[in-house]
């Protein structure tokens, strides 16, 4: 029964997730995973990751430094290519500086990345950037405690700029949403923003990210 719950909760989270009518009825087996279109051509000013390749992408960890703490996160760009080259380009322009973790479901999900929730100026190119979507990338990555997914509605391929971290496993979201990264460190932080009040997965006060960073990776012997 905690299972339905957790299904029911995230189900209203009703622009970046699925609708009842999408998850309501779940099969035990996972649907067919949605094919990947072609990547559009690139829409906008050029942004540090567009032309970069999977081994750069491979090398770049994300640091979000929160009001709450640092989370840290590695990428998998040969899972979720093109979610990975986003995401990259988010955290490396500033856009994600000053958002919040805008939505919560206590015990199974944050999540951040609505550029309207800057604290910061609004700009006529944030406010394209924030509508320009990205292919589905369904992968071998399951959705389980510290993944880094994709965010969208139950349309397909309307991932925006919108990313979700999981508490959890969710598995009746593998082989339909992109997962794309995994936290490294920082979960506690993770939790303690889970475990703030919320109104119907609102946060009261929403936690902000101060800041966004790049950096290279450690190697196994520096962890």
């Amino acid at each position: 029964m905690v299972v339905n719950k957790w299904k029911i909760a995230l189900v209203a989270l009703l622009v970046f997730l699925p609708t009842p009518s999408a998850l309501g009825q779940e099969p035990a087996v996972p649907k067919k995973t949605n094919a990947r279109p072609e990547a559009k051509p690139s829409q906008g000013a050029a942004e540090p990751f567009d032309k970069a390749d999977t081994k750069t992408m491979a090398g770049q960890c994300v640091r979000l430094d929160t009001e709450t703490g640092a989370i840290e996160m590695e990428m998998y760009p040969e899972s979720a290519p093109e979610s990975v080259r986003n995401f990259l380009n988010l955290a490396a322009t500033g856009a994600f500086d000053t958002t919040t973790f805008s939505r919560v479901v206590p015990g199974f999900v944050i999540q951040g990345g609505d550029l309207y929730t800057r604290d910061s100026k609004m700009t006529v190119g944030l406010a394209a950037r924030a509508r320009r979507t990205i292919p589905d990338e369904p992968s071998k990555i399951l959705h389980e405690r510290g993944v880094v997914s994709m965010a969208r509605s139950d349309e397909p391929n309307q991932a925006t700029t919108n990313f979700f971290i999981l508490l959890t496993s969710a598995p009746y979201l593998d082989g339909k949403f992109a997962a794309f990264g995994r936290v490294t460190k920082g979960m506690e932080v993770v939790e303690a923003i889970n475990k703030m009040p919320v109104t119907e997965e609102k946060p009261e006060k929403p936690v902000r990210i101060r800041k966004a960073t790049l950096s290279a990776c450690p190697t196994p012997s520096q962890n």
